[in-house]
């Protein structure tokens, strides 16, 4: 059964990835993990998050893939005994110091090479499949054709990337960060600077303006067009990125990829659907990536997003003991709002808000406090990690 892998940025994310889907998630703790902007968890959060997955019969993955230098291998010991502790089903490293580490402390979990190794051919991959690693996360710059030549010629687990954000360089390359603003892309503190809006000359002349900016990034990666293509070949896990991305997206991209996945197994497949649930999850534009051809310029970013949000999230369901769910709100809303309703592996649903009440009772008519816990009035009850969004005409 090919694994479908969600991002958690933190506790509240993994177990919202797992109710709407995903089979495992990967998260980064606060050391040797890429993404230092991210909450990341502390261990006593990795232990809890074990907790909830295994009792799901679900898996946790933590990054411990950071390029290292000298100071940054301190307390590594003391760091990998500790995640086996937690009950970690695997690390996932690009470093063959803590890959062999982990080896010599005879640790339970399994060991994964990130795909900051940028590994993409079958040689490499027969490497680590003789080095006794346990799955070989691919590079994101590989064809269909590049992947199924590996996976048929190989008995190495493969992960590969569906969805999510693209590096502009080679993934796990690139040093614009580093010289840009002196913070070590692989080492957790990727500025992002490929983002960045510059000024763009033709020659001597200046063709960039307030009403042309100008950047180089990529559109984000999504595989709706070559999933069948990936499920065919029975690739062990399908990865979606993004640990730095909201929880309702994290909600949103899990369930969509969990229900194309489900229905391309019960034989009915319908990638419009899917790019239509897309659309309304308010995603940056996309594109195949490397799957079908290399990426060409219509492939990029060069000015402002086109991402226009069809819906407002308003907040999620943190309690649902009573008689009304207890949200947590994140935009602002009023009584007599219509409201989409996503619930973990469930059809979505329309309805209205009746009624508002402040945490002690209070009737109130506009919500606009983010954060602020409140009651609403849909006439039913709700699960907790229900999500609710503002619908829009």
């Amino acid at each position: 059964m090919t694994e479908l892998l969600a991002p958690a940025g933190d506790l509240i994310k993994l177990k919202v990835a797992l109710m709407y889907g995903a089979d495992a998630c990967f998260i980064g703790g606060k050391r040797f993990s890429l993404r230092a902007k991210a909450s990341n968890f502390e261990i006593e959060d990795i232990l809890e998050a074990c907790n909830f997955a295994h009792k799901l019969n679900k898996k946790v993955y933590v990054t411990c893939n950071i390029f290292p230098h000298n100071d940054d291998l301190d307390g590594l010991d003391d760091y990998l005994i500790a995640l086996d502790k937690c009950g970690v089903d695997a690390i996932i490293t690009s470093s063959f110091y803590i890959m062999e580490h982990a080896k010599k402390l005879n640790l339970s979990f399994e060991i994964h090479v990130s795909t900051q190794r940028s590994i993409s051919n079958i040689n490499e991959v027969k490497f680590f499949e003789e080095y006794n690693v346990d799955r070989v996360v691919l590079a994101r710059e590989l064809s269909l054709k590049d992947i199924d030549y590996i996976k048929s010629n190989s008995s190495m687990p493969l992960e590969v990337f569906i969805h999510g954000g693209m590096c502009s360089a080679i993934s796990g390359r690139c040093t614009l960060s580093n010289n840009m603003t002196d913070r070590d892309a692989n080492r957790g503190g990727c500025a992002h600077s490929c983002r960045w809006y510059y000024d763009l000359y033709d020659g001597t002349k200046k063709i960039s303006s307030d009403e042309l900016e100008f950047r180089i990034g990529s559109k984000d990666l999504c595989s709706f067009e070559v999933l069948p293509e990936l499920l065919k070949m029975n690739i062990d896990s399908l990865k979606i990125e993004g640990r730095m991305k909201s929880l309702h997206y994290i909600a949103n991209i899990v369930s969509i990829y969990r229900k194309a996945i489900d229905d391309y197994q019960n034989g009915f497949y319908n990638k419009d659907l899917y790019y239509e649930l897309l659309r309304r999850a308010a995603s940056r534009e996309t594109c195949s990536g490397f799957f079908l051809h290399d990426i060409s310029n219509k492939d990029g970013i060069y000015g402002r997003d086109k991402e226009i949000p069809s819906q407002d999230f308003i907040g999620m369901v943190i309690d649902d003991s009573g008689s009304m769910p207890l949200i947590e709100e994140r935009n602002y809303f009023d009584q007599g709002d219509r409201v989409i309703i996503k619930r973990p592996l469930k059809d979505d649903e329309i309805t209205t808000i009746k009624h508002i009440y402040d945490i002690d009772g209070n009737e109130i008519i506009s919500a606009h406090k983010a954060m602020e816990k409140l009651y609403i009035d849909i006439g039913k009850r709700l699960e907790k990690f229900s999500i609710i969004t503002k619908k829009r005409a």
